[in-house]
């Protein structure tokens, strides 16, 4: 963030020091006015005088000294670090002379450390304008100095005088050493100054000083302050306050990268937060970036104000921590309203579901049946055009037409398999495979394995229907898909074993075929029952009810994430031991499937079909003499081993499912719903 540098104290402060007494200060050997102001050396010293004298001469010289002019027998020793403009005084000290009477020596000393904090607090003002120490100090200086040209005054009477001020101003000389030597500035310096109040508990008026530095050092800062919470303005031209804003970070993002940092990170707490905020600065950074968002819709929204509700003040009474909880409240609902009303944030989560999760499948039936020859091509020779063309008929040709989001529906062909494109989410937390060969692509993908669905989201539903939430979406539809692509294969191998039961296969290979095809359907539709009735329906009705109770758009965000995650892990997306196995048995079926035409061919001695449809099959078995049936059947020793095979591999799969299961479900316990629906497939025979 480009910020205003802070203005600092003009070059003519130094190049001229006579216009802000800086000359006073500045050592003999190197003040380029030191021969104007060194004594000359026909000086007596002090010892040589009356004490009487020496009072008068110690007197002037103190007065000279509590505001930072050296005396002709009382001199300034200063360390100066300089860096830049600013000169950083780590330590100054005033020395007599020797032959000082002990007794002035000792209450000239008792004076000095008033004079001390008096050259520091001098230089942090005129060097960087940042406290006012006010005019009480120096009319007392003049005061004290008006009574000694009277005669008034003596060396105990100006130490009476001067006693009461010393702790105040060594207490403003220490925040000003610390603020110089650490360069503090904003909320840094009002933190200074509340802990500096605390530490001075036991002193209440130096506390009570303190306190009323750090409450005219806040005003400026609450006037940042109330400028964010009321209007979500960072008015900050010096980069004081506590929020930072990242311009570069887009809220076109959202959509387009996985790893969008736009809601998190475009405005951010940045260190040094004034402690009288600590405990609600997340509720003040929240509540300006909801401001910003309506303001980025065109909805120009400010939270309403009044006299009471002006942030120039803070105290015991903390009415300040009210004002900003009542604008959080405000802009919280105001933008929850605008998303849900306005932009039928639940409409469009609904019709998502319908199509991503399969919420309403006539659609996805239809367009698998017209895209089928187009989707079993291989990724180079797919056109996502036609597919796309194919899409848009299938919803216009079903009940999805009366949906209006339909329109917002895409579909796109992703370029690897759902088992590699998980172990590339890190941020999903999948457990590595412990073989490598895992992470192969299968030698002939098609775009049955990798066809995806993606839906238009625009700004501000992106908060919370991001690129990152409708990429966990498409791994849900990824592998639904397929389960249904694997479900209609066996129903298709289901009709053409229906086809034959006219003919007498009883303890043919084709009636064990038959079994094993039953037994791939339980698995399959038992697999799909558990996705659809007990992992997606339910949670979305969990999150459907929690989502009207919300009070902030962070809560939606919050809910709906949690829902994508329960999902993915219950869908066993984020468990790749099972997920491997799950995937291996759906391909044993599609192989089986594709081998059903050739096996049931064979057995009963048919030529190769011209139509491939169950009818046409079926037609043609009827014609054909039971006995040649019967005779091919028995003679076909090699469908009998293919068969076998199969379902020596299914059942193999299956049963080595089992255990997984059960020792997955003591840490996942919705496991043990996914046990009961398909462990008893491979004991039906």
């Amino acid at each position: 963030m480009e910020t205003t540098p802070c203005p600092t104290t003009p070059r003519w402060n130094f190049d001229r020091p006579f216009l802000t007494g800086q000359f006073h200060q500045e050592t003999k050997e190197t003040s380029r006015f030191a021969k104007s102001f060194s004594n000359t050396g026909d000086e007596k010293a002090i010892g040589c005088y009356d004490v009487g004298v020496q009072e008068v001469i110690v007197m002037d010289d103190v007065l000279c000294a509590l505001v930072g002019i050296e005396g002709r027998y009382i001199s300034i020793k200063r360390r100066v670090h300089t860096q830049g403009n600013d000169n950083y005084d780590f330590s100054v000290s005033f020395q007599v002379d020797a032959s000082m009477d002990l007794a002035l020596q000792e209450m000239a000393k008792r004076i000095f450390p008033l004079c001390e904090s008096f050259v520091l607090i001098e230089q942090f003002v005129e060097s960087r304008s940042q406290f006012k120490t006010g005019l009480d100090y120096e009319a007392m200086v003049a005061q004290l100095e008006h009574q000694f040209r009277l005669g008034r005054l003596s060396i105990q009477g100006l130490w009476f005088y001067c006693q009461p001020m010393i702790v105040s101003m060594q207490a403003l000389s220490t925040v000003i050493l610390k603020a110089s030597v650490n360069n503090f500035a904003g909320s840094a310096v009002l933190n200074l100054l509340q802990s500096q109040a605390k530490a001075m508990a036991g002193d209440n008026t130096v506390r009570s000083l303190l306190e009323k530095m750090t409450q005219c050092a806040s005003n400026a800062y609450l006037g940042i302050l109330e400028r964010w919470v009321y209007e979500g303005v960072i008015d900050d031209p010096y980069d004081e306050f506590f929020i930072a804003e990242n311009k570069s970070l887009q809220k076109e993002s959202l959509t387009q990268d996985y790893d969008a940092k736009y809601w998190r990170q475009r405005y951010s707490l940045k260190d040094g937060i004034p402690s009288f905020l600590a405990n609600i600065a997340g509720t003040i950074l929240t509540t300006g970036k909801y401001l910003n968002v309506m303001r980025e819709c065109g909805h120009n929204v400010q939270a309403p104000t009044s006299e009471n509700s002006k942030l120039m003040s803070f105290g015991s009474n903390h009415h300040y921590l009210e004002c900003i909880k009542v604008a959080y409240d405000f802009a919280s609902g105001e933008l929850l309203n605008l998303i849900k009303e306005k932009y039928d944030l639940m409409g469009k989560l609904l019709s998502i579901k319908h199509y991503l999760l399969l919420d309403q499948g006539d659609f996805l039936v239809h367009f698998m049946d017209i895209a089928r020859e187009e989707l079993t091509k291989k990724l180079d020779e797919i056109n996502e055009e036609k597919l796309q063309s194919l899409l848009d008929l299938a919803l216009r040709s079903t009940a999805a037409a009366a949906d209006p989001c339909h329109e917002d529906l895409t579909c796109c062909v992703e370029r690897s398999s759902l088992l590699k494109r998980m172990a590339t989410l890190k941020d999903l937390e999948v457990r590595s495979f412990s073989d490598s060969n895992d992470m192969e692509e299968p030698v002939s993908i098609t775009g049955l394995e990798t066809f995806s669905l993606s839906y238009k989201v625009q700004w501000p539903l992106s908060i919370v229907i991001s690129k990152k939430a409708l990429t966990k979406y498409q791994l849900i539809f990824r592998f639904l898909f397929r389960c249904k692509h694997v479900e209609r294969q066996l129903c298709g191998a289901w009709q053409v074993h229906q086809g034959v039961r006219a003919f007498n296969i009883s303890g043919t290979a084709i009636s064990r075929s038959s079994l094993l095809c039953r037994s791939m359907l339980k698995f399959i539709s038992s697999l799909l029952h558990y996705l659809t009735f007990e992992v997606l329906e339910p949670n979305w009705h969990a999150m459907h009810n929690r989502l009207q109770t919300v009070k902030s758009i962070d809560e939606v965000i919050q809910h709906h994430d949690f829902f994508l995650d329960k999902c993915l892990r219950e869908c066993l997306l984020l468990l790749p031991e099972l997920l491997k196995k799950v995937e291996k048995l759906k391909s044993l079926c599609l192989q089986y499937a594709a081998a059903t035409q050739w096996l049931i061919s064979s057995s009963i001695d048919i030529t190769k079909l011209e139509e491939p449809s169950a009818s046409q099959k079926l037609k043609q078995l009827r014609f054909k003499n039971p006995s040649q049936v019967q005779k091919a059947i028995t003679r076909d020793a090699a469908v009998t081993d293919s068969i076998l095979k199969f379902e020596r591999e299914f059942n193999a799969e299956l049963q080595s499912l089992g255990p997984i299961l059960s020792t997955s479900s003591q840490a996942e316990p919705y496991l043990t719903h996914l046990a009961q629906w398909i462990l008893g497939v491979g004991s039906d025979k």
